[in-house]
C-alpha cells in the first residue's frame, strides 16, 4: 500500500488550491490522498492530479503526517470526531482552514493528544499568489510546524501569529482583504466611467493598475509609504487625488473595516468556542455591527 504524506479532508476549491500547488512542486501525486463524499468531485481530483480519492474519510487520513480540514465550519464537528481515532494513531498533524474555529473546539472533536495548526488562506490562493496565517499551540513539533507551514506555502506565502486571538486579525487584514482590493477597483471603475471613460476602458484600466501596484509592491522591500511618494508629485494629480481621500477619511474607513471584520470574528468564534475560551470583546467605544 503506497504511504500518505498528506491527506486532505474535503476536496473543494481550497483543497485543489492546495494539490495543485504541491504536486506543481514535486510532491509525488499518490502520496496525496483526499476524502471526499460527491463521486464527481472525486472524478476531478484524480483525473487532473492522478491523486488518491476516497469516499471514506477515515480511510483517506489513515497513515497520513499531515491532514488538511477542508471542510466547512458547521461541518467540521462530525467530520473531526469520525477521522479523530486515525489521527492519534498516526500522530498526524491536523491543519485547520475552518475560518473562526478555536483550537481549543478542535481538541475535544479530534482529542487531546493530536497536534493541530490553524491556517488562515485567503482567495487568491486559488491562483497561487495567496497569504497563509499560521497558529501552532505549544506541543506542536518543529517538524509539524514545518510540515504545515510547507503544505500552506504550496498556494502562496505564509506568516506564524504567536497569538491565536489575533487570527481573526488575520481574517480581517488578508481573508477579507481580497474583498477591498475588489472593491476599489469597482469604485475606481464607476469614478472613471462617471468621468466619461466607456465602462469596459475603466474597467480594463482599474483591474490593470491594482494587478500591477500589487506586483511591484510584492517584488520589493521598501516601505509601502516610499512607494506611495514615489508616485506623488508634488502639486501634481496624485497629490490631489490623494489629499481628497484622506479629506474623506480614507484611513479611518479601512481602520473601520478590519475592526468590523475582526469584531465578527470574534462574534463567530464565540459561537463556536468552548467554556472558558471567551474571546476579548471589541475595542472600547466600538458599536458597530457587520
Amino acid at each position: 500500500m503506497t504511504p500518505t504524506d498528506i491527506a486532505f479532508v474535503g476536496g473543494g476549491n481550497m483543497a485543489r488550491a492546495l494539490i495543485a500547488g504541491l504536486v506543481r512542486q514535486g510532491q509525488p501525486p499518490g502520496r496525496i490522498a483526499i476524502g471526499e463524499p460527491s463521486e464527481p468531485v472525486r472524478f476531478g481530483l484524480a483525473r487532473d492530479f492522478g491523486v488518491r480519492v476516497l469516499a471514506d474519510n477515515a480511510a483517506a487520513v489513515r497513515g497520513a503526517r499531515a491532514v488538511v480540514l477542508a471542510v466547512k465550519p458547521q461541518d467540521l464537528a462530525p467530520v473531526s470526531e469520525a477521522i479523530g481515532p486515525a489521527l492519534r494513531a498516526s500522530g498526524a498533524v491536523a491543519i485547520s482552514i475552518a475560518a473562526g474555529v478555536p483550537v481549543g473546539r478542535l481538541r475535544s472533536w479530534l482529542g487531546e493528544s493530536v497536534p493541530i495548526v490553524r491556517a488562515m488562506p485567503n482567495r487568491p490562493a486559488l491562483v497561487g499568489a495567496g497569504v497563509t496565517g499560521l497558529y501552532a499551540p505549544r506541543g506542536v513539533a518543529p517538524a509539524q510546524r514545518q510540515l504545515a507551514e510547507a503544505t500552506m506555502a504550496a498556494a502562496g506565502s505564509v506568516v506564524w501569529i504567536d497569538d491565536e486571538a489575533l487570527m481573526d486579525v488575520v481574517t480581517a487584514v488578508s481573508g477579507s482583504g481580497p474583498a477591498y482590493f475588489f472593491l476599489l477597483a469597482e469604485a475606481l471603475a464607476e469614478a472613471g466611467a462617471a468621468a466619461g471613460l466607456p465602462g469596459q476602458t475603466a474597467r480594463r484600466l482599474a483591474v490593470a493598475t491594482l494587478a500591477g501596484a500589487g506586483r511591484m509592491i510584492d517584488d520589493a522591500d521598501a516601505d509601502l509609504a516610499t512607494f506611495r511618494a514615489q508616485v506623488t508629485s508634488r502639486g501634481g494629480t496624485t497629490e490631489a487625488a490623494l489629499r481628497a481621500l484622506e479629506n474623506d477619511g480614507f484611513r479611518a474607513a479601512i481602520g473601520h473595516a478590519v475592526q468590523a471584520a475582526v469584531h465578527r470574528g470574534h462574534e463567530l468564534a464565540g459561537a463556536t468556542a468552548p467554556a472558558g475560551d471567551a474571546r476579548p470583546p471589541p475595542p472600547a467605544g466600538d458599536t458597530r455591527r457587520p
